[in-house]
């Protein structure tokens, strides 16, 4: 077997804004394996000041990888515990390898163009108008279950913004998520969500800011409605850490992103540890190229979850590849009548 690695630059349409910052562009890596004239395909989808492997010696564990991946995904996987994104692309490549078809990793009903994963639409940050705008085209677009990205921007426009919002739609009709990226201060934290809690929302991720263990735990007990865990999860990787994090916290949901978790194992230990726990959950993407995305919606739609996925960044970039993935009323489709367009140096399809 042999493997390379090729780094993909993907240039946003528009500059994304969130609490930490405007986006333009977003580095991603690209694992290839062969063997017997087949080829599989993983993405390493990193994210630049979040992610927990987002070190000096990034590119040297992907050198690494190559050089010793006759020891399969399993060692490999085990031996990769401080870069959950490579894992990501490590399991991803090797399943795609095994499968029929380079990019049908997981084959279901989804993958067969029979059943849609419903998500919810994504509005950036930025200036009132600029938000105002996302949030009629998505409504337009036929979503019912919106995520607004809050605490960049004056926090009373923000409410003017959800007030314009419940004013034409109620609960019902509108399914309104928060993410505050940790946007939040420990000390104003509850005194927004009292605020917030009059548009009749139906959580918010990440208030304040990752690793305040006793000030989550004790806002989550708080909260007059849920909060989603979401960087609290990121460089917590054994078994015992995620069952002593959440027991102590005891949030009503976590957020799980394969990319900055460890991947479908790591996700897969968090929804069992969640469980367990009582406490919700769903699966999101991390600005991925559609080839880590359409990885991630074919493991969702395997697992027992009905409520919105966070899945709709596909058409964030100039520069992403051609799929099968479309967005159609609020619900992703595998549409089987388009093929993919994948133009990599390493990897054509």
């Amino acid at each position: 077997m042999k493997a390379t690695y090729q780094k993909y630059i993907l240039d946003f349409k528009t500059a994304s804004g969130t609490s930490r910052g405007i986006l333009t562009q977003k580095e991603t890596w690209f694992l290839i394996l062969e063997k017997d004239g087949k080829k599989g395909i993983g993405e390493c989808g990193i994210l630049r000041s979040l992610s927990i492997d987002d070190r000096p010696d990034y590119e040297a564990n992907l050198q690494w990888v190559c050089q010793n991946i006759h020891l399969g995904k399993q060692q490999l996987y085990d031996a990769l515990t401080q870069f959950p994104s490579i894992q990501f692309g490590v399991e991803m490549a090797f399943l795609s390898l095994e499968s029929k078809h380079p990019l049908v990793l997981f084959p279901s009903e989804f993958t067969q163009g029979k059943k849609s994963i419903p998500i919810n639409g994504l509005v950036w940050m930025g200036e009132p108008a600029f938000m105002k705008e996302q949030i009629e085209q998505k409504i337009a677009e036929g979503f019912d279950c919106i995520k607004l990205k809050i605490g960049a921007i004056d926090f009373k426009k923000e409410l003017e913004l959800l007030h314009f919002i419940r004013n034409h739609f109620d609960a019902k009709t509108i399914e309104i998520r928060v993410d505050a990226n940790g946007g939040f201060s420990a000390d104003e934290a509850l005194f927004k969500l009292q605020q917030l809690h009059v548009f009749d929302l139906h959580s918010i991720e990440q208030p304040i800011k990752q690793n305040q263990i006793s000030e989550m735990k004790k806002l989550c007990a708080q909260t007059p409605f849920p909060i989603a865990l979401d960087e609290e999860l990121i460089g917590v990787f054994s078994l015992d850490e995620k069952e002593q994090l959440l027991q102590q916290i005891n949030p009503q949901y976590i957020i799980l992103k394969p990319s900055l978790i460890g991947g479908f194992q790591g996700t897969q230990e968090w929804i069992s540890v969640a469980e367990k726990n009582n406490i919700g959950w769903w699966i999101t993407s991390a600005l991925e190229s559609n080839i880590g995305l359409n990885a991630i919606a074919q493991f969702t739609y395997t697992l027992p979850s009905f409520m919105p996925q966070g899945l709709g960044t596909g058409g964030l970039y100039t520069n992403n590849f051609d799929s099968p993935l479309q967005v159609v009323q609020g619900k992703l489709w595998y549409k089987t009548d388009l093929n993919w367009i994948v133009n990599l140096p390493i990897f054509k399809l």
